[in-house]
């Protein structure tokens, strides 16, 4: 019997793995379709490289940063419980790398390509991996002293404050150090449009995507005995609430109603395996609401040119999502209880505190060093062929 709970516990961690694996599918074709045709090459190819520099930096370094845990030891090390282990390191590695697919949306169209697999390298192997630390495995003795101090600790069953917030903060720090898209912002005070170029593309991201969301929750148990129906319920409702209130909100755009259901996905992670699911419908709908309202503001009164969003839709549906569960995973409200507002809000504001310094050290330094934009001709040609040396188009380039 220990042997069939091991096996199936393999089983069930890989493939909430390798449903975290084809959201990055998601990632590429939501980016693909939203910026300009002239850098839908590099997002493709982006996406890719990033998860591979992702996987040697979080295996050689972010892992052991995050959890002590590293693999210079002999093969049969590694098949002790049926490899429970590694596919553990796999599924967590697929959190890791969804940082820098995260940043990716927000710095599109002008970012240097090395400069960026440089940034990925540093993020998973060292920002990422000391908050997830401190969160996921009690690094530093902070979730002691919430414990301690508030009676519980801080509670992100699914990574909305850990992943999401985190990956959203230092996405606006890599965007404002490189600065608006060349010809986004006119002297005026106008605002160039610069509309997706496939939506059918970014429709098919933002479906791959929710549907890898249910590996993404469901199998943050980790194990068959933890497995939760009101996780995979209370993804459900968020990621309704959030598509209707992105559609009334954004006025039926379809960026918006596309973006929708990922910002209600990002919200109830954290207290995904606690609320209700009323409580995860309103939750969602809050966060729908919040990305279309704050993705406006930011693109139009405060010029920040952030080209999927990532800040309004990662960053502050994420940074909602660790309050809320503080909130509606209260018994008051139909939750399960053992959560606490104020933990969850000293815990929040700890994640993005670490996301903007890190962030910014990071794309400071590479900004300083090797510089991070594309130069302005480059940048007019668009990534694809500054960079790949072809068009998604390829076929207005032959020469007949």
């Amino acid at each position: 019997m220990e042997q069939l709970k091991t096996s199936s516990d393999v089983l069930f961690v890989l493939l909430g793995a390798i449903m975290v694996l084809a959201m990055h599918a998601g990632f590429a074709f939501l980016e693909l379709g939203t910026v300009r045709k002239k850098n839908q090459v590099n997002a493709l190819v982006k996406i890719l490289t990033d998860f591979a520099v992702s996987t040697i930096a979080y295996f050689f370094i972010g892992y052991g940063v995050a959890y002590g845990i590293h693999f210079f030891t002999g093969a049969e090390t590694f098949v002790q419980r049926g490899g429970y282990d590694l596919v553990k390191f796999f599924f967590l590695l697929t959190f890791a790398a969804a940082i820098p697919a995260i940043v990716s949306g927000g710095i599109a169209e002008r970012a240097r390509f090395l400069p960026q697999l440089g940034a990925t390298f540093l993020i998973v192997s060292f920002v990422y991996p000391f908050f997830e630390g401190i969160m996921w495995n009690g690094n530093f003795g902070v979730q002691k002293w919430f414990e301690a101090g508030f009676g519980v600790q801080f509670h992100d069953f699914a990574g909305s404050v850990v992943v999401h917030a985190v990956g959203g903060w230092i996405g606006l720090a890599a965007v404002l150090m490189l600065g608006a898209r060349r010809g986004r912002y006119n002297k005026d005070g106008a605002v160039a449009a610069h509309p997706p170029s496939n939506i059918p593309f970014l429709a098919l991201g933002a479906w791959i995507l929710v549907v890898g969301w249910f590996g993404f929750n469901v199998m943050s148990a980790q194990s068959m005995d933890k497995i939760s129906g009101l996780v995979a319920v209370n993804s459900l409702m968020a990621m309704v609430g959030g598509t209707l209130a992105a559609l009334a909100a954004g006025r039926n755009d379809p960026g918006f109603v596309h973006n929708g259901p990922l910002a209600g996905l990002v919200a109830v992670c954290a207290g995904s395996d606690l609320m209700h699911p009323i409580g995860a419908l309103f939750v969602g709908a809050i966060a729908g609401g919040l990305f279309v309202w704050m993705f406006t503001l930011t693109q139009n009164r405060w010029k920040i040119d952030d080209v999927l969003g990532v800040w309004p839709l990662h960053g502050l549906c994420g940074a909602w999502g660790g309050i809320a569960a503080g909130i509606f995973g209260s018994k008051a409200l139909g939750g399960l209880g053992g959560v606490s507002l104020p933990v969850q809000v000293f815990g929040t504001l700890g994640g993005i505190v670490v996301a903007l310094v890190g962030g910014a050290a990071v794309y400071g330094l590479l900004k300083l060093v090797v510089g991070i934009r594309l130069d302005a001709e480059e940048e007019f040609n668009g990534a694809d062929l500054s960079i790949h040396k072809i068009s998604a188009t390829a076929e207005r380039e032959t020469l007949w």
